[in-house]
């Protein structure tokens, strides 16, 4: 196994659902979970970077898939939470529809963190 050094992660792009991501190769560890509650934190703490990806104290404030490059073929996650969010249903709703696709459809070598 080859050690990664997270410290050279790299924000690669945001899409608004799974049609707008690259192809489904590599590995890929997600972070979805409840809004405002930690993921984006978390991926910083992961990389020791603090301002990878963005954090708000304002729950609903990742509202696209974020993707982060470890390593040539080794992606982090960025979902957007579920749950409370000051933002319109509309908007709620697409959020929910975009990580539905992205958890419901085959992507390479999935890990969940909650």
């Amino acid at each position: 196994m080859t050690n990664l050094n997270y410290q050279q992660t790299h924000f690669v792009m945001s899409a608004p659902d799974i049609r707008h991501l690259p192809s489904d190769t590599g590995i890929e560890v997600a972070f979805a979970g409840r809004s405002n509650a930690g993921k984006s934190s978390a991926l910083n703490t992961l990389t020791n970077q603090k301002s990878l990806a963005r954090t708000s104290k304002t729950p609903g404030r990742t509202q696209l898939i974020n993707l982060f490059e470890v390593a040539d073929g080794k992606r982090l996650v960025d979902l957007p939470g579920y749950g409370y969010a000051e933002v319109p249903e509309e908007m709620k709703r697409k959020w929910q529809r975009a990580l539905g696709e992205y958890l419901e459809n085959v992507r390479a070598c999935k890990v969940w963190w909650c």
